[in-house]
C-alpha cells in the first residue's frame, strides 16, 4: 500500500469557484486550490473550515481535480452543523483548506487490471476520482458501480456501453463516466428508472458470476461508503478470493495524526493494532479491517 504523505499537506485559502445544490441535501463544491490539485491522489481528502464561526474543520473526500486549472471538486451531504454552514457559503467566498491528506489507493497491478469500483452515497467521490485516473492507464479496465438511497447528484443517463452480466433494463449510468468511456451502472432502493433495485454488492456479484473462466482472477475491488457497505464489499472479496481496498470514513479533529481521535482497530502481523484513519488511511486493505475469514 502507498505510504502516508504527511510532508505534502498544504494550507490554502481557497476561493469558491462554484457551489451547486442537488436533491437530498447534496452539494458539489469547486475550490481554487492549486497546491492540493497538483498533488492529490484518488482516495485522499481535504480538511475544510466550513465557516468562520466554527473552528473545527470537516474532512471531505476529493471528487475530481484539475492540476492545470488548479481546482479541486468535492461532493458532500449537509447532515450536521458544519456541513450545513458550509452549504451557505457562496461563490467568491474563501475557505480554509488543508490537503491533500491520507493514504491513497494503490492502482491495479499488471496481473489484476480489472478494477471493480464500488461507491455508496458520499463514498462515490473517491471512486469517480479513481476512475478518472484509471481511464488514462492503458492497462487498467475499470468498471464503476454507484449506489444511493437519495437521488443522485447528477442526472443518470442510459448507458451506451454494454456490460455482460448486468441484468437487462439496468442501463442507468453516470454521464461523466459515460463521456470518459468508463462503464458504470447505478443502484438504488428508491426505485429510480434504469437502476438496479438493490445494493452495489448485489450487482457486483452478478457481474462477477458472469465473467468468463479465468477473468475473475484479473479483478480487484475498491470500495468507499457506509460501514455496512464496506463490510459487504470485504465479504464479497473474501468469497471470490479477490484483493480489496476500502476507504474508511471517521469523525476526526486534527486530520494530521496528532489527536488520534479517528483510530480504528486493524489486524497486523503482530496482532491487533490501532491505526489513525487520517494518515494511516483512509485507504486500508479490507482484510486488515474486516478480517480474512468469512
Amino acid at each position: 500500500m502507498n505510504k502516508p504523505h504527511r510532508g505534502t499537506i498544504f494550507t490554502e485559502e481557497a476561493p469558491i469557484l462554484a457551489h451547486n445544490a442537488h436533491p437530498g441535501d447534496q452539494y458539489i463544491l469547486r475550490l481554487q486550490a492549486p497546491q492540493c490539485a497538483e498533488r492529490a491522489r484518488p482516495g485522499q481528502f481535504v480538511h475544510l473550515t466550513c465557516d468562520p464561526q466554527l473552528p473545527l474543520r470537516r474532512p471531505i473526500s476529493i471528487l475530481r481535480t484539475d492540476p492545470r486549472a488548479g481546482w479541486v471538486e468535492l461532493l458532500y451531504k449537509a447532515v450536521g452543523r458544519g456541513t450545513r454552514l458550509l452549504a451557505r457559503r457562496r461563490e467568491g467566498d474563501r475557505i480554509g483548506l488543508m490537503g491533500p491528506i491520507g493514504r491513497p489507493f494503490d492502482p491495479p497491478h499488471g496481473d489484476r487490471p480489472r478494477a471493480l469500483l464500488l461507491g455508496g452515497g458520499v463514498g462515490m467521490p473517491p471512486m469517480i476520482f479513481l476512475a478518472e485516473a484509471l481511464r488514462r492507464d492503458p492497462v487498467a479496465e475499470p468498471f464503476v458501480l454507484l449506489g444511493s438511497e437519495v437521488p443522485f447528484p447528477f442526472q443518470p443517463t442510459p448507458s451506451r456501453i454494454l456490460v455482460p452480466g448486468i441484468p437487462e433494463g439496468v442501463i442507468a449510468a453516470m454521464p461523466l463516466l459515460e463521456d470518459w468511456g468508463v462503464p458504470s451502472r447505478l443502484t438504488s432502493g428508491a426505485g429510480l428508472p434504469g437502476c438496479h433495485g438493490g445494493y452495489v454488492t448485489d450487482l457486483a456479484r452478478l457481474w462477477l458470476e458472469a465473467l468468463p473462466p479465468g477473468e475473475r482472477d484479473r479483478v480487484q475491488i475498491y470500495a468507499c461508503g457506509p460501514h455496512p457497505m464496506l463490510a459487504a464489499s470485504a465479504a464479497l472479496a473474501r468469497e471470490y478470493h479477490l484483493p480489496c481496498q476500502v476507504s474508511l470514513e471517521e469523525y476526526m479533529a486534527c486530520a494530521v495524526g496528532g489527536c488520534a481521535g479517528c483510530v480504528v482497530e486493524v489486524a497486523t502481523e503482530r496482532g491487533p493494532a490501532m491505526r489513525r484513519v487520517c494518515v494511516d488511511g483512509p485507504v486500508f486493505d479490507a482484510r486488515a479491517v474486516f478480517g480474512a475469514q468469512p
